[in-house]
């Protein structure tokens, strides 16, 4: 259950990533450690910061500024890439045209998800089937974000092996039939200054991202060093700013891990506002179950909290296909 944190915690995760593969990690010291902090932060405030990933600060620096360089492009390149239903929802979006909770965000976005080839999930699979559509400028563009994909994969799995021993499973509980697998979204995401916003934006309170929770199980994002603008609710309401820690990802629990854990973790509101006067990019990494993963409580989990499932089971691309189709004025 989400507390009334004041701050979002930073975790060393490095140990963990040392050990991971290691017979006896859940006897190690040093994960021990990182796997107490995570099972603090999941039920405290349902984010934490990481340090010690891995991942080259460099390269979340030139992820971060090939992003820039596209959106800064003129809107008859941007448009190149445009997403549709055609394209399995993946391409470019312009300034609200996604929708959080009805009402339009100020943002534009590139959405790329892990390829679903036709017939892979059957009727499941129809509506996300595709592969992603790149754009041709920043000519490094796809095989930068590709390999960072990859890099982010690979960090998000070692840190789910730590967050099943913090539920009190085995390092390997979400793997096999919930996510041995793994799909999932990459969405680059850039926010005006405020500076650009008309006064009537400004005066009904006009949001990059309302609040709204993810749908996976973890959220990797790589956000600018220098602006404030991601906004996290605790129990009593307060917005909390998470303020960018640089060489750090901030993280947080999806959907998909709440119903694992059997509400034991939550998955936090959060928001975006820049009322800086200065263009914001973020990118973000979602770590999902596998694409046809029925997921519902963990055993362990509905055993920790008076044995009954507080969650009916779901299907995580149904759940992703229900969110997708109702996100975005076409």
């Amino acid at each position: 259950m989400v507390m009334d944190f004041k701050s979002i915690p930073l975790i060393d995760i490095s140990a963990l990533l040392e050990k991971w593969d290691h017979p006896n990690v859940a006897q190690d010291e040093g994960v021990a450690q990182v796997v107490r902090q995570l099972d603090h932060a999941c039920r405290h405030s349902g984010f934490f910061y990481v340090k010690g990933h891995g991942i080259p600060i460099s390269l979340m620096e030139e992820i971060k500024s090939v992003s820039r360089e596209y959106f800064y492009q003129p809107y008859e390149e941007k448009i190149k890439i445009k997403l549709s239903a055609a394209t399995g929802y993946r391409g470019y979006q312009r300034f609200r045209e996604n929708i959080t909770k009805g009402i339009p965000d100020m943002q534009e976005a590139i959405d790329f998800y892990r390829e679903v080839k036709h017939g892979m999930y059957g009727d499941l699979g129809e509506v996300m089937q595709g592969s992603n559509i790149w754009p041709s400028n920043p000519s490094k563009f796809k095989q930068l974000m590709e390999l960072y994909i990859d890099l982010c994969t690979d960090v998000s799995r070692k840190i789910m092996r730590g967050i099943g021993l913090a539920l009190g499973g085995s390092a390997d509980e979400m793997e096999g039939k919930i996510a041995g697998d793994p799909f999932w979204v990459l969405r680059t995401i850039g926010y005006p200054a405020s500076s650009i916003l008309d006064e009537h934006d400004k005066a009904n309170n006009v949001v990059g991202c309302g609040e709204h929770t993810d749908y996976g199980l973890l959220t990797l994002l790589n956000q600018d060093d220098d602006i404030v603008a991601l906004q996290v609710r605790n129990k009593s309401g307060e917005w909390i700013s998470a303020p960018p820690v640089p060489g750090t990802f901030v993280c947080n629990i999806g959907d998909m891990l709440k119903t694992l854990s059997n509400g034991i973790y939550e998955s936090t509101l959060h928001r975006v506002i820049n009322n800086t006067p200065r263009y914001r990019v973020c990118v973000a990494y979602f770590y999902e179950p596998n694409f046809d993963a029925a997921v519902e409580p963990l055993d362990v989990c509905s055993q920790k909290t008076g044995g009954t499932k507080n969650f009916e089971g779901a299907v995580y691309g149904k759940h992703l296909v229900s969110k997708v189709i109702n996100n975005f004025v076409m």
